[in-house]
């Protein structure tokens, strides 16, 4: 599209979901933006050289997801030592870990079985040890401090300040959308605001709820097209223009959500996220930034059981994503990204579970990454007052995200710089 080009109706319908966030941000919109953007000078702009056609989705695992239960260090007697209990069989033994390098003694979760696929098949990329410097293990702070991508936790987010990056200045709300009842943190930018949502079902007017009668006055101003009574090109017309097209962006991203997709996807949670977001990058919408988010990995007791059937779903549910992707031909345009905002102490509790605790593994999906396990696993034979040392900076994962998929100056969003990994095939 020629970023020259005037903002009109017609180019807002061609942008997906661009309208229907303004709705929730009418605010911010009226008293930041509405009276200095909608002159003649407005323009949709990116920035050149990004490369427009790239997805990132990202996934939060919320809680604290113990990282030595996920990778396994099975190969470290120490490990065994510090959870008796909790600590999960060499590969062979029965629910035993899922080969991942013998050499180094490491493995997957048992349950993680869609993980392995993924590994198997060149998709998966696994970053071990990733954490930050003085770690807080507040589940609050540390959210902050991965969604600010700041050690202070303050700020705005590290995707919405790309997103005011890529789009050069000029608002293109369309440009990331959460599945959730609260958008995160990380996804607020200066200029831009994401779209989020829970259930598609509920991403409509609510007037369809009362009297036909209403509704029907309501259709009848939404669709007709046309305003009576409002000077044509004045900034009301715009603004009541854009209120309007808020209702067809709702319409077409529950038009998307409706159609039947082409893999199966598991009945869970991230599933069912996952499966909304495969829906929305199947009609070719816009969205660059995608965000899903699943809880419960905060496992201070009754750790075995609830931190596996979590492993189950996760696996299961970014198998079947990818596999989506790939049916749709969409797989090699987007790169999946896998985080929680700290990992679990090494040593198990009295409860049968493990408290909050530092480093982690990340994850990297897609047909774009470079598969294999990067970087070290911490030592558990050296550590910070019972945690794990991080060995890897997740501003180093967010860097390599950034230059090396997005196509973005990652030390301008990131406000210093990163060594990048190869962990993405540029």
């Amino acid at each position: 599209m020629d970023p020259t080009l005037p903002l009109t109706r017609r180019i807002f319908l061609q942008q997906g979901v661009t309208l229907a966030s303004l709705v929730a941000t009418v605010p911010w919109f009226l008293e930041k933006s509405a009276l200095g953007m909608l002159g003649p000078n407005m323009h949709l702009s990116s920035q050149s050289g990004v490369p427009q056609e790239r997805i990132l989705v990202v996934v939060q695992l919320g809680g604290g997801n113990d990282g030595l239960n996920t990778i396994v260090p099975y190969g470290a007697d120490e490990y065994y030592r510090q959870r008796p209990q909790l600590g999960i069989a060499a590969p062979g033994s029965n629910n035993g870990a899922l080969e991942l390098d013998r050499a180094i003694g490491i493995g997957l979760h048992p349950n993680l079985t869609g993980f392995k696929e993924l590994l198997d098949g060149g998709k998966l990329a696994i970053v071990q040890g990733v954490g930050y410097p003085n770690p807080n293990r507040s589940h609050f702070a540390s959210m902050d401090i991965w969604h600010t991508a700041t050690t202070q936790g303050r700020g705005n987010g590290w995707i919405g300040r790309y997103v005011d990056n890529a789009c050069n200045g000029s608002p293109q709300a369309d440009a990331e959308i959460a599945i959730g009842r609260t958008a995160p943190l990380a996804m607020f930018g200066d200029l831009h605001k994401p779209v989020s949502f829970e259930n598609a079902k509920l991403f409509q007017w609510t007037g369809k709820e009362l009297p036909t009668q209403l509704e029907g006055s309501y259709e009848a101003t939404n669709r007709a097209g046309a305003l009576t009574g409002v000077a044509a090109g004045s900034q009301a017309a715009f603004l009541m223009r854009t209120a309007l097209d808020a209702q067809l962006s709702s319409d077409r991203i529950r038009g998307a959500m409706d159609k039947t997709p082409l893999v199966s996807y598991p009945n869970s949670q991230l599933s069912l996220q996952l499966k909304a977001i495969g829906a929305m990058i199947r009609d070719q919408m816009r969205t660059r930034v995608y965000y899903a988010s699943i809880g419960g990995f905060d496992t201070h007791g009754g750790q075995a059981g609830a931190h596996g059937n979590l492993m189950r779903q996760v696996g299961d549910s970014l198998l079947a994503f990818q596999k989506d992707l790939e049916a749709q031909g969409n797989d090699t345009r987007v790169v999946t990204m896998v985080f929680s905002e700290f990992g679990r102490r090494v040593k198990q509790n009295a409860s049968g579970g493990t408290d909050h605790g530092t480093a982690a593994p990340m994850f990297l999906m897609g047909s774009g990454v470079h598969a294999g396990v990067h970087g070290k696993h911490p030592s558990l034979g050296d550590l910070d007052q019972g945690d794990l040392k991080f060995t890897c900076d997740f501003r180093s994962v967010y860097a390599s995200v950034l230059e090396n998929w997005m196509g973005a100056p990652a030390k301008k969003i990131l406000g210093g710089a990163y060594p990048t990994m190869k962990l993405l095939r540029a």
